[in-house]
């Protein structure tokens, strides 16, 4: 038992408290993850827990337990009483994560074609509008957060927990640091509008082209979004 809890304190209240700063703190660690991904993170810059807090406005306490995941996941480094590193991707790095989603992802998603019930399909139209909003607004981190939900969302009808697994951790190791010009010239709506063009496939039952269509998705992401390496 907790000592400085009061024993007349209703004992599901704790329980809430945590599990409210759990959800913040993924959803913390969710926005920071997407803020590197796309490069709003300037890799090789250290970043201070209060720095990132004002950013996203939250406290730093969140902040701090969300990078110690990011720890884990490799995508910062620890740098004691400085902040944590953004770490760097080379290109030979981006190139084998692409070639393992390359080998994973269009084949999963040609698997859950016929898999979607008809009833998923109005809720995973909204996931795929919310790429296209924040693509409107020029919003990166909302871009990246909202294209990961959508693909998840869309593999998760395979049933397969790895799967989802190994395509969140792929997609974490790779940089889109060439989404900014897109907002620039204004072609980043057009590749947001792609997620209802899959969807079209995979509505249509059409698991060919809905493999297809995702191989070349994931070319966009190692050519122009990667930055045009």
């Amino acid at each position: 038992m907790d000592p400085e809890r009061p024993l007349t304190e209703d004992p599901t209240t704790h329980l809430r408290t945590v599990g409210k700063r759990e959800i913040l703190r993924d959803r913390v660690g969710n926005a920071l993850r997407a803020a590197i991904i796309s490069g709003e993170l300037t890799p090789g810059t250290v970043y201070s827990a209060p720095t990132l807090a004002a950013k996203f406005g939250v406290s730093s306490t969140p902040v701090r337990e969300a990078m110690i995941d990011l720890v884990r996941e490799g995508l910062v480094v620890a740098q004691p009483n400085k902040g944590f590193l953004i770490t760097e991707v080379s290109e030979k790095d981006l190139d084998e994560v692409t070639a393992v989603r390359l080998l994973v992802e269009p084949p999963s998603v040609r698997a859950v074609v016929p898999l979607v019930p008809a009833e998923d399909f109005p809720a995973l139209r909204k996931l795929a509008q919310r790429i296209v909003v924040a693509a409107e607004q020029g919003d990166l981190i909302g871009y990246v957060e909202a294209d990961r939900v959508f693909h998840l969302a869309l593999l998760a009808h395979s049933g397969n927990r790895r799967l989802l697994e190994v395509v969140s951790n792929l997609r974490a190791q790779t940089r889109l640091l060439g989404l900014a010009p897109l907002v620039k010239n204004g072609t980043l709506v057009d590749s947001a509008a792609e997620h209802h063009q899959l969807l079209d496939f995979v509505e249509a039952r059409n698991a060919e082209a809905a493999e297809l269509f995702m191989h070349r998705h994931i070319g966009h992401v190692r050519g122009i979004w990667a930055g045009g390496s």
